[in-house]
């Protein structure tokens, strides 16, 4: 542990070469030892080559012949067997480096201090992590193998070459020093571009990372051209430097190819003239031929590793140098005991500098004893948020002292207090995952911090997590999404509550709700179902039968043509295809900003047609060749395309046209037809709607409505939802379906979840830590009025004289029962007491709150 730690401490400062051997000095043993074996697997078949000429083939040697045959069959099987699991090495030393590469530099980069990110883009980091350090892994698998293979079979070669003509040897090798000046010098030029590339690459990568996060921004105020125009310029220079930068590289081969093919030329005017004078074995001269042109492998080689070493090495000091900064929270020091504290804090003078040289904090002093309250307040760019940033250890103040119970905070730990620290910003991030992992980010983090801790220590209580989403208001978000999960009917009890439950529903609340819930009947047509659903009246496991694919199966379409559905639905079709055409025009043609409110339009969220939008220019088509061919002479697939209209609609949503009086009367009909159909055609696919059976693939929701919310405002939601939490309690289910809205996944950085909701799972995030001494900064500002008020009183009912509390506020109605109030202004602290008192004294607070009324 304590070698990894100094290895973190000490990364960026590392050689490229040390990742090679670090952890792989067995590897790199086997490495040489097969390297070896491969440089005289190599040489075998040239000398092979030689006598089968001059031995075998001249003196009519059959047995001779396929001895080296044989031979040379055997060494060039073993060249490429070697080869393979050198290859494998390679890798594998590669893919082990880069890991160790990226694990000690991310935890480096995490216990950077803040400021540093401030000013580095996260497109940077991620391309540092992920793009530049690749290429120094892949090298780091090479670092010895590649030098010292190449290495030893060049001089193999060589001597072999000198071996059978150390005249014509020389002179072949002659060549080689030419290339080892001339090289070099081109590479020199290549380096100073790559460079330049790698530094352009991360501008480009951190424009887009920039445009992306700011999407939004981009987007309200159209700033489309201005990002282009920004990306075009960054990625027009990266395209000049990058074409000047691989015009040195194929410059590199260029020469080195023009070399090496000399050697053959040499070979075959030399040797040439010496075999015509009997100087020279015919089989020497096929094989010093072999041996040149294998020469050139291992040459080739040797100019892609100094060029890979080149590339390598500028990519990995790149990132080294970006990231060559004293961590803020160095990790040799966790895992320490916590520092039990009561909460007393001491601020003296305390004053905040950045590295521009910006004071943003001067002399701010004051005290809090254990369990008190303090509220911070001020304008905009008064100091509050950066005050508690400074407190929380987030910055490092650089003049003063703050003392909590007596101890510097600049000299204790992170995870000294790491447990008794809560922190609720006013945009809190919310980690990819599901509720339940951000929920206990916090506790497991502090758990983890402690020396000691027990390993796989079991997490928090289901009640514990509970209490702390109600504390929070974000307990009844949970169980509506508890309530959208599928519902897992494993056991027959399981599948018996459910149907308990839904009866209790129907019972208690069915007409209550009636106005706003269409529940299920078999001996009714449901409006606010399409027609495809009110002819199945069923459910499908199988994807293959969904509701969505149903429609261009064939054997469902064999069923409306054997039952008569086709005739009265092409018929519903082409109402709807009109009706749908008029709508989307007359919508088109309406005036930007104009209510998009068409006749007989709904006004719930749902469009009042199935037909979409850039669907328009094909239905007009079909329109227009119906006017010319009729309904029954309409291609295929245009009476596909009125059938699929047809099924999808919804009468009580698709507004464009009014459910047909025959049609309607003919449901009931079609429904009892296809259950008999299905079950013989289909048997076991689809789960009919029964009112004593649960639903196999739907949420909890839909099995205990039994049926479907009709469109409408969010009011009727929040009625239904109360109703069905009460019959949860009753039936002491509440805590399960909790438990499954802990997992729902929260999207990418918790944009599944509104603002609100996610300061919501922020604050019961610190709940459930339970710390003494929470900082909250502006902590309640997306949320609405009840939820303040819930955590406004929890602040004062629960939190007084037990936790140390700064606040900075937002809502200066909340202050008055706070201990003390902090009035801050351009980074001073102008007024410091109690409510009543400043008021009194009609300063800074006084005009505060004169503005807010």
């Amino acid at each position: 542990m304590a070698e990894q730690e100094s290895i973190s401490m000490e990364v960026t400062k590392r050689s490229l070469l040390f990742w090679a051997f670090r952890g792989n000095l067995r590897l790199q043993l086997l490495l040489l030892a097969l390297i070896a074996v491969l440089v005289v697997a190599r040489v075998v078949p040239l000398e092979m080559q030689k006598r089968i000429v001059n031995e075998a083939i001249f003196l009519r040697r059959f047995d001779d012949l396929l001895l080296y045959c044989g031979i040379y069959l055997l060494a060039v099987t073993i060249t490429g067997g070697t080869k393979l699991w050198i290859n494998f090495l390679q890798a594998t030393i590669g893919e082990r480096a880069l890991l160790a590469m990226r694990r000690t530099l991310y935890r480096h980069i995490l216990s950077l201090p803040l400021h540093f990110f401030r000013s580095t883009q996260p497109g940077m980091v991620v391309s540092s992590l992920m793009t530049e350090l690749a290429s120094a892994g892949s090298f780091a698998g090479m670092a010895l193998a590649v030098p010292v293979a190449n290495v030893l079979t060049l001089l193999a070669f060589a001597g072999y070459l000198l071996w059978l003509n150390p005249q014509l040897g020389l002179l072949t090798l002659a060549i080689y020093p030419l290339v080892v000046f001339l090289i070099p010098y081109l590479q020199k030029k290549a380096n100073r571009l790559n460079k330049q590339r790698v530094d352009q690459s991360r501008q480009v990568a951190g424009q887009i990372t920039e445009s992306i996060t700011g999407i939004n921004e981009i987007n309200v105020h159209g700033g489309y051209f201005a990002e282009q125009g920004k990306f075009n310029r960054l990625v027009e220079r990266l395209r000049s430097i990058r074409l000047r930068w691989m015009l040195f590289r194929f410059s590199i081969k260029t020469v080195n190819n023009y070399f090496v093919s000399l050697g053959p030329f040499v070979v075959f005017i030399f040797g040439g003239y010496l075999v015509m004078n009997g100087r020279l074995e015919l089989g020497s001269m096929v094989a010093f031929l072999s041996a040149q042109e294998k020469l050139y492998d291992p040459w080739k080689e040797l100019i892609e590793y100094y060029q890979s070493y080149q590339d390598a090495s500028i990519r990995y000091r790149r990132t080294m140098q970006t990231f060559d900064r004293r961590p803020e929270v160095p990790l040799d020091d966790w895992q320490q005991a916590p520092l039990a504290i009561k909460g007393r804090l001491i601020l003296r003078d305390v004053g905040y500098r950045t590295a521009e040289g910006k004071e943003l904090l001067r002399r701010v002093s004051f005290s809090l004893e254990p369990g008190q309250h303090l509220a911070l307040v001020g304008f905009s760019g008064s100091g509050k948020s950066t005050l508690v940033q400074c407190v929380a250890k987030m910055f490092a103040y650089t003049s003063g002292s703050i003392q909590l119970d007596g101890r510097e905070v600049k000299a204790l730990s992170k995870a000294e207090i790491i447990q008794q620290l809560g922190y609720i910003s006013q945009n809190p991030f919310i980690f990819s995952g599901s509720i339940r992992e951000n929920l206990l980010y916090a506790q497991r983090a502090a758990r983890h911090a402690v020396a000691g801790t027990p390993q796989g220590e079991e997490d928090p209580s289901l009640d514990q997590l509970i209490l702390s989403l109600q504390q929070a208001g974000f307990f009844v978000d949970v169980v509506r999404f508890g309530l959208e999960t599928r519902l897992e009917l494993s056991t027959e009890a399981i599948r018996a509550r459910v149907v308990a439950i839904r009866n209790r529903f129907r019972a208690n609340f069915g007409e209550r709700l009636a106005e706003y819930i269409e529940f299920y009947d078999h001996q009714a047509c449901l409006h606010h179902a399409s027609i495809l659903e009110n002819i199945i009246f069923a459910t499908s496991t199988d994807p293959a039968f969904a509701t969505t694919r149903l429609p261009e199966d064939p054997r469902f379409r064999a069923f409306l043509v054997a039952h008569g559905l086709v005739a009265p639905l092409l018929h519903l079709g082409l109402i709807l295809a009109k009706g749908s055409v008029e709508y989307h025009l007359a919508k088109a043609g309406k005036p930007d900003g104009e209510p998009s409110v068409a006749p007989g339009e709904s006004t719930g969220h749902e469009p009042p047609t199935p037909m979409k939008a850039q669907e328009l220019v094909a239905y007009t088509a079909l329109l227009h060749r119906l006017d010319e061919a009729g309904l029954d002479q309409l291609a295929a697939e245009d009476r596909d395309c009125l059938l699929r209209l047809a099924l999808a609609y919804t009468p009580a949503i698709h507004t464009v046209c009014a459910m047909p009086a025959e049609l309607e009367g003919h449901i009931l009909i079609w429904r009892d037809a296809w259950k008999v159909w299905s079950r013989r055609k289909l048997p076991g696919v689809f789960t009919y709607l029964r009112r004593d059976a649960p639903i196999f693939d739907q949420s909890v929701l839909n099995n205990i409505l039994f049926g479907r919310i009709k469109s409408g405002p969010r009011a009727p939601q929040e009625k239904i939802s109360q109703a069905i939490i009460h019959l949860l309690i009753e039936e002491d289910c509440l805590e399960d379906v909790a438990a499954a809205g802990m997992e729902y996944p929260v999207g990418n950085m918790g944009d599944k979840l509104s603002g609100g909701q996610r300061q919501k799972l922020a604050i019961a995030r610190v709940l459930l830590k339970e710390p003494v001494l929470i900082l909250m900064d502006e902590a309640t500002s997306a949320l609405d009025n009840a939820s303040q008020t819930r955590i406004q009183r929890l602040i004062q009912e629960r939190w007084k004289g037990r936790r140390t509390v700064i606040s900075v506020v937002h809502r200066l109605d909340t202050i008055r029962g706070y201990d003390a109030i902090g009035v801050l202004k351009g980074g001073e602290l102008m007024e410091y007491g109690g409510y009543e008192e400043l008021l009194e004294r009609k300063g800074g607070l006084h005009e505060l709150v004169g503005g807010h009324r």
